[in-house]
């Protein structure tokens, strides 16, 4: 059975809340879990304790057993300082897309043909 530790979504339609579970994989998102092992609240301030809560001893626990995690709960535990920070590459997340790029390139264009046109009085 590969378990996962992962976020089950709980609360009503804008206002979300999230379980943190352990469960089998092959489960739905919101389906059946074998445990509850914290909450997450994402509308409470980033600085509030309340936003993450974890049992810490029972994620450990799942951790030795063989349990992964998923990208969102391996930061929560890297914030927590129960996992090493694992370095991560997205190059593409920081650039513009393409109709910024193309604002981007005719915004030069036309400073360069104002910065011409008052040179050359």
């Amino acid at each position: 059975m590969a378990l996962k530790i992962r976020l089950a979504r709980g609360g009503s339609k804008k206002r979300p809340h999230y379980s943190i579970v352990v469960a089998d994989s092959r489960m739905p998102r919101d389906g059946r879990f074998i445990e509850k092992v914290g909450t997450y609240n994402p509308l409470l301030a980033k600085d509030s304790e309340d936003r993450v809560k974890m049992n810490v001893e029972r994620i450990q626990h799942w951790l030795s057993h063989g349990a992964q995690t998923t990208d969102r709960v391996a930061r929560f535990l890297e914030a927590a300082g129960v996992t090493a920070k694992t370095e991560r590459s997205n190059p593409n997340k920081g650039t513009p897309g393409k109709a910024a790029q193309e604002r981007a390139a005719a915004k030069a264009a036309k400073s360069a043909e104002a910065a011409e046109a008052s040179a050359g009085e």
